[in-house]
Parts: structure tokens; C-alpha cells; sequence
């Protein structure tokens, strides 16, 4: 049976990426399915799903980290193949899982390639790129470890530095995969409370891949689930969060309930489906 919603985006200001028929496959293997879905702009949207059903490539597309091998992507009306990879990173920041770089690097030089793609070969920084610096290292909280090298950073404070280095770069939208991965419960909420923060204060839209559901009720705006490179349902988590659909999602039987502190939805786990695999 499917859950499909029509998950009609319920904002003024329309959509922020324009999805039209999109294919994206690696070495000739399609992970994402012909695959058409608006996200809104000035939100939080959480792409939810089993392990490789398709939302870390997703994130990719958005970015032409992974060319599409049909259909296209739009961004504010332009297709992002019309974009130089100069606008483009200008337009878009992403976080991918698994980011690395020298651990004896700065927080601040982490936090300073974020300015890199309005810099040319022949100029350093100037006065805009040092308050682009100075903005997002005030915004997560980062001053008194602005010196620290990264290796002596804990998991929290070291996702709040990669995330200061792609508001450096001053992206319409942010991107992000898993940005609570390997994290202890009070550094997920650390990063997650941070991210609800730049959406809310400053209307920056945030796309981002959860495994955690409650989390991701607790957190979107709008909320996609993905299976096998296609979408299952789309809306707000009050509108599609039901145990058929997490029973046909993850293949798990449960109780969904009122969070007693948010009132979002929050799933109780019972066991596995009868029938899953």
C-alpha cells in the first residue's frame, strides 16, 4: 500500500530547490528513482529513510557533487548546471559525513576556507571575509577556542566548527548529512539547537539527513521519507508520521504519541514487522 502524501509546501515564499525528475546513479546503478519534490525556502527539512535508500546521495545532487544521470535540479529558478561552482558555493554550503582535514589546523583556518569562493589566487582575505569569520564564529559560540586546534576539540565542538566554516561562506542554504553521527545525546541536541537557532533568527533554510525520527519530528518543518530512491511520503511530521508509515519505512511496528514536551510526533518502537526483511 502506498503512503505517498501530496505534501504541498505550505509557504509563502515558495521553494528553495526545484527537483524535477531526478536520477541519480552510481556506476550505472540508479539510487535515486525519477524523483520530483520542491523543498521550501526558510526552513528546516529533514530527509529521514533506511540506510541506502538514497539521502546522502540526494544531498549530493544538490550540489553537483554528483552529476545527475536524468532530469534536473533548480535552485531559486536556475538550473544549478547553469551555476560556476564559484556561485554555486556561494548559494550552497554542505557538510558531508566524515569531513576531515590536518587536526592540527585552527578552528579559525577551518572556519576561514569558508571564504574561499569569493577569494581569487592573487588576494587574501579582506575586511568583508574577516567579518563573514568573526559573524560565524560569534554565532556558534566558538570564541574562546578560535586558537585550539581541531584534534583537541570534543565531537560537539568540532561539528560546531564545520558548520561556522560553511556559514562563512554565507550560503543561502545549508546542507548537511548526519551532523549528529557519533555524537553523545547532549552534543546531538548541542548541534541541532544551534542549526533551529540560524534557521529561526536568520531565515538561512536548512536541508539535513537524521537517522534519528524523533529527532527529525522534533526538528523539521518539513519532513521527507525516502525508500528505495523514491519518495514515500512529504509534509509537516504532524501530517505523515503514523505507524503504517514507519512500518512501511523502517519495517517496524510502533505507537506514535504527542511528544509530552513538543507536542510533535514521537515513535515508540514495539519490534520488528511481520513480513520485514
Amino acid at each position: 500500500m502506498s503512503l505517498m502524501h501530496s505534501g504541498a509546501i505550505d509557504s509563502s515564499d515558495g521553494e528553495i530547490f526545484d527537483i524535477r525528475d531526478l536520477t541519480l546513479a552510481y556506476e550505472k546503478v540508479d539510487i535515486i528513482r525519477s524523483l520530483n519534490l520542491q523543498i521550501p525556502k526558510h526552513q528546516i527539512t529533514v530527509l529521514i529513510g533506511p540506510n541506502g535508500c538514497g539521502k546522502s546521495t540526494l544531498l549530493k545532487g544538490l550540489t553537483r557533487l554528483l552529476s545527475p544521470r536524468l532530469g534536473c535540479v533548480y535552485l531559486d529558478g536556475k538550473a544549478i548546471a547553469q551555476y560556476s561552482p564559484q556561485e554555486l558555493a556561494r548559494e550552497v554550503g554542505i557538510l558531508q559525513q566524515g569531513s576531515q582535514v590536518s587536526e592540527g589546523l585552527t578552528v579559525r583556518d577551518l572556519i576561514a576556507q569558508g571564504r574561499y569562493p569569493y577569494q581569487s589566487w592573487w588576494q587574501g582575505e579582506v575586511s568583508e571575509d574577516r567579518q563573514k569569520i568573526a559573524q560565524a564564529i560569534e554565532l556558534t559560540g566558538l570564541e574562546k577556542l578560535c586558537d585550539r586546534p581541531l584534534g583537541h576539540l570534543s565531537g560537539g565542538q568540532r561539528q560546531r566548527a564545520w558548520i561556522a566554516m560553511a556559514l562563512a561562506q554565507d550560503p543561502k542554504v545549508l546542507l548537511l548529512d548526519e551532523p549528529t553521527t557519533y555524537l553523545d545525546l547532549a552534543h546531538q541536541l548541542e548541534v541541532l539547537d544551534l542549526l533551529r537557532h540560524l534557521n529561526r533568527s536568520q531565515g538561512r533554510t536548512v536541508v539535513m539527513v537524521l537517522h534519528d525520527l524523533n529527532q527529525a519530528c522534533r526538528y523539521a518543518d518539513y519532513l521527507v521519507a525516502l525508500k528505495i530512491g523514491r519518495i514515500a511520503a512529504r509534509g509537516s511530521p504532524q501530517q505523515i508520521v503514523t505507524p503504517q508509515l514507519v512500518r512501511q519505512i523502517f519495517e517496524v511496528e510502533s505507537q506514535v504519541i504527542a511528544d509530552p514536551v513538543t507536542g510533535t510526533p514521537m515513535c515508540i518502537p514495539i519490534g520488528k514487522a511481520c513480513g520485514g526483511h
